[in-house]
């Protein structure tokens, strides 16, 4: 069942921001936004075939395809920005992405499931083992931040730390993987949390060939929107006096995300917390081990230089409250409306301060 009202009628965007990078190609902010609005529904027609194809496994491995095809737009977002060695609008996006999949999307999920029961259950052994993964994450950021400010080492240093860094969050995701779905698959099954849970949709499922070229037809069109967004993401946030910061870890983030945010505050609505949560926690825990510091190997192959995981101290501090925020909403196995209007109310004032927040001076790399 797809989401009511559709975001279907946003496709049109597509052939208009082509439209306007060809005719009009100095109208950057234009074409910025209707980047945007074109990647919308694209992520949102990406999601929904990952529904498709989760309607087989179990909540645990559903929740895993939505984490990994939500995240596709992020990537291909964040691998046109690195081609433009724009490596503080790349970090930008992904703490954007991170915070924003535990405060919006998990909060809006509470929220609105929130609204229909007084409370919601989910496993608690499940979501704590997530929150201890971010707790990781916070970590990995808080590291090469303190070096930095600490040793004050050359920038060869740094990259060097980085990449070791994120080799060792790779090792720690694979492992994770083998623990989600081989050695501790009963956490992450999705049993039934509550007894009004409402049934899945009677409706057949697509067959895999239609899922995966659904897939693969969104996600082009995603990296073709993708480039076109990245190419005028530095004069649109001039054009509208917002910093580059706010526009990677608030704007970006959010279209990157547009497929988690539908997928989970639907599960959520459908009381089906396991899955909600899975999906948004997930994703910052597969953007914090996987996509990060994938994106530090890439960075070597792609764009004029290698990228550190060296933060802003405000990035850092954004990444380590949600974290914090995450362990505490995971500790009983319950979920409420409150909870999720205190999450959201989180975000708003982490994207107040970083609206305020100026841009680096240049040559200082954001830190």
């Amino acid at each position: 069942m797809r989401l009511r009202p559709s975001l279907d009628w946003l496709l049109v965007f597509v052939p208009v921001t082509a439209a306007l990078e060809w005719l009009a190609p100095d109208a950057h902010g234009w074409i910025f936004a209707s980047a945007c609005l074109a990647i919308l529904p694209l992520a949102g027609w990406l999601g929904h075939a990952t529904e498709h194809l989760a309607a087989h496994t179990g909540e645990g491995i559903g929740g895993l395809l939505n984490a990994t095809f939500g995240n596709a737009a992020e990537l291909i977002i964040a691998i046109a920005a690195l081609q433009r060695g724009l490596h503080d609008v790349v970090k930008a996006s992904l703490t954007g992405s991170i915070i924003g999949n535990i405060l919006l999307v998990a909060g809006a999920a509470m929220l609105v499931g929130g609204l229909r029961r007084p409370t919601q259950a989910f496993q608690a052994l499940a979501a704590r083992a997530q929150a201890t993964l971010l707790i990781l994450s916070a970590i990995a950021l808080v590291v090469p931040a303190v070096f930095h400010h600490v040793a004050r080492a050359s920038r060869e240093v740094e990259n060097d730390l980085s990449l070791e860094i994120s080799l060792v969050l790779l090792a720690v995701y694979a492992a994770h993987l083998v623990f989600s779905l081989v050695t501790h698959r009963s956490f992450f099954s999705g049993l039934p949390s509550s007894s009004e849970a409402e049934a899945p949709e009677t409706h057949a499922p697509w067959s895999r060939g239609r899922s995966i070229a659904v897939l693969a037809a969104a996600t082009a069109l995603i990296a073709w929107m993708s480039e076109i967004l990245v190419g005028s993401v530095e004069q649109a946030a001039h054009a509208w006096g917002m910093s580059q910061v706010f526009v990677g870890v608030i704007v970006v983030a959010v279209i990157g995300n547009a497929a988690e945010h539908s997928s989970a505050i639907l599960m959520a609505w459908k009381n089906r917390m396991d899955l909600s949560l899975s999906i948004a926690v997930g994703s910052s825990i597969q953007v914090a081990l996987f996509v990060a510091p994938l994106l530090v190997l890439l960075s070597y192959g792609v764009g004029p230089g290698p990228m550190d995981l060296v933060f802003t101290p405000a990035e850092v501090l954004a990444v380590v409250v949600t974290a914090v925020i995450a362990a505490q909403i995971a500790s009983d196995g319950e979920s409420n409306w409150m909870e999720g209007a205190m999450l959201l109310a989180v975000y708003l004032m982490l994207g107040m301060a970083f609206y305020f927040l100026p841009d680096a001076a240049p040559g200082a790399g954001g830190h």
